[in-house]
């Protein structure tokens, strides 16, 4: 699972360099503010997806889920971490990510292991004990393709928009 970049290097680092030397505030902002609602679908959507990722025991083995021995929902938790970042200096663009700084620590590798399609782990904590989970694998990188288009032609637009109010 790869984070997700909104990038043209050349293209946003000469109109920051441009915006900065004119002193344009208030269309970097702007620009910011744009970039950052083209990557909200694609938040959302990641989001869904995993909220909505069926994990399963292959054969229908087991007797089945049952409550969870922590107070946290997976999904939900790994869906609350997925975070959007701007830059408009260095390396300018949007990134679309897992925090994994702010899951838990036994979860920080899980948004991964998801993405796989197959899920090891110890039954209720039990290290002596261990069962193999599936779900439908590429959850991430499906619906990062899915928007990758869309995204990639809003950024572009923003960026004429912007050199347009600068000449």
């Amino acid at each position: 699972m790869q984070d997700v970049r909104v990038i043209n290097t050349g293209q946003l680092l000469d109109l920051q360099r441009k915006l900065r030397a004119a002193g344009h505030e208030n269309i970097r902002s702007s620009m910011q503010r744009r970039i950052r609602r083209a990557a909200e679908p694609l938040k959302n959507d990641l989001q869904s997806a995993i909220r909505g990722l069926p994990i399963s025991s292959p054969g229908g083995r087991g007797r089945g889920g049952g409550r969870s021995p922590t107070s946290r929902p997976l999904r939900s938790t790994i869906a609350g971490q997925i975070r959007i970042t701007v830059r408009n200096t260095g390396n300018p663009g949007a990134r679309v990510f897992v925090d994994k700084g702010a899951l838990p620590p036994d979860l920080r590798n899980m948004p991964h292991v998801i993405n796989t399609g197959r899920i090891r782990h110890p039954v209720y904590g039990n290290r002596r004990r261990w069962v193999t989970q599936t779900a439908p694998p590429l959850w991430w990188d499906k619906t990062v393709r899915a928007h990758a288009p869309r995204m990639e032609r809003d950024v572009r637009r923003v960026v004429d928009d912007v050199r347009q109010k600068l000449n």
